[in-house]
């Protein structure tokens, strides 16, 4: 499994982290607080967020690269989506993913 980053710099991380966590809670497991959310598409692809006073932070759990890459577009779409209203961008780390569970 690789592990995936992404982040955001804005003052609404805590609205958008819960209205995605809402959005998917009728069609995956999902639990979320104002400060941390789940979202688990599949036993091997799991989203975790973040919200910090000026950033939400977004990790990706993936054991297939070709969906991870999938996921992370559908993730940054929605939140896109969500934060119509500024210049909101989520952008993934350049680095390679890191292995998860070691």
């Amino acid at each position: 499994m690789a592990t995936y980053r992404g982040s955001a710099e804005t003052a609404s991380a805590s609205r958008y982290l819960q209205q995605l966590c809402k959005h998917w809670s009728h069609k995956f497991a999902v639990e979320f607080d104002p400060a941390h959310g789940r979202i688990e598409f599949d036993p091997e692809t799991v989203c975790e967020l973040d919200a910090g006073i000026d950033r939400l932070s977004v990790r990706l759990d993936a054991a297939d690269p070709e969906r991870a890459e999938r996921m992370k577009q559908v993730i940054a779409d929605h939140l896109k989506r969500f934060a119509f209203r500024e210049d909101f961008v989520l952008a993934w780390d350049a680095a390679a993913p890191r292995a998860s569970g070691v």
